[in-house]
């Protein structure tokens, strides 16, 4: 059931996600092809590299180094559109940025992990994604909820009030599945928080503050930024979880991928809640 309902509740948040977006959103991002250039170099090459140094750095075990350079070469996540919308960011940029670092994965991912197996564990091993997973969640859960809510908004054949009404239920099944993420993966975290915490920590603080100084470098405003802080914070640690569980059957390589989950979240909110801060209307 769970299997059926996570996607379904993920779509229905893009596709509110679309109901605030307009053609000339997606039009002024590709004004700014420094801005797609640099969050793709953050999402592919430095983050891994970031993860790389700190698994080096920490010493951290080899199960554990590879766990956190699994996740480092997944592409963003897509609660990352979800997160820069809530925390007032350029959702428009989030989303396409999600739409090419999930496209330049199927090159990307397979050799970042089968060079970490190698370095880390002295086993190599022939990594391929999901083609029909990875493309048909990209198009299902993504891309066309998206362009449904976009064109519903470009035509303006939903009204404000539903549009209201459609934003603040996405919210609430964002919330859910945050707070369904924590429960259900709560004992894995438990037992190995000590070991892995600090470094999916650290991974995540660095990869969010390269994505803004990144975007304060080409001169984004302070919506742009968010959104590549928020694009590069937010992994697709589902997909990590599937590669370490399902295609290299090694459960234990799927730990900093579940507490990255937990982590991600936690220091996304604080975003969220100093950026809403910042933007309350002034009274009187």
């Amino acid at each position: 059931m769970i299997k059926i309902l996570l996607p379904l509740g993920l779509a229905f948040i893009m596709f509110s996600l679309g109901l605030g977006l307009k053609l000339a959103d997606f039009r002024r991002v590709m004004t700014r092809p420094d801005a797609i250039a640099l969050g793709l170099l953050a999402q592919i090459l430095l983050l891994p590299l970031t993860a790389w140094l700190i698994a080096t750095g920490l010493n951290l075990a080899p199960e554990a180094a590879v766990g956190l350079m699994i996740l480092a070469a997944c592409p963003g996540g897509v609660t990352a559109g979800m997160v820069t919308h809530l925390a007032r960011g350029e959702t428009a940029l989030s989303i396409s940025l999600t739409a090419l670092t999930s496209i330049a994965a199927f090159i990307s991912v397979p050799l970042i992990v089968g060079i970490s197996l190698t370095h880390f564990m002295g086993e190599s091993a022939t990594v391929q994604l999901p083609l029909g997973q990875t493309v048909g969640g990209l198009f299902l859960i993504t891309l066309l909820p998206v362009t449904l809510g976009l064109w519903l908004n470009e035509t303006e054949r939903i009204g404000v009030r539903h549009t209201v009404v459609i934003h603040r239920v996405a919210t609430g099944l964002f919330l859910l599945i945050v707070l369904f993420t924590f429960a259900s993966q709560w004992p894995a975290m438990a037992k190995h928080f000590p070991s892995v915490g600090p470094a999916a920590l650290l991974l995540n603080l660095i990869t969010m503050a390269t994505g803004a100084a990144l975007g304060a470098l080409v001169r984004l405003d302070s919506a742009g930024r968010v959104a590549l802080s928020m694009e590069c914070g937010m992994q697709n640690s589902a997909l990590g979880i599937t590669l370490a569980v399902s295609l290299l059957a090694a459960p234990a390589l799927a730990v900093p991928a579940v507490i990255y989950a937990f982590l991600m979240n936690i220091t996304a909110f604080a975003v969220i809640a100093v950026r809403r801060a910042r933007h309350q209307p002034v009274a009187g």
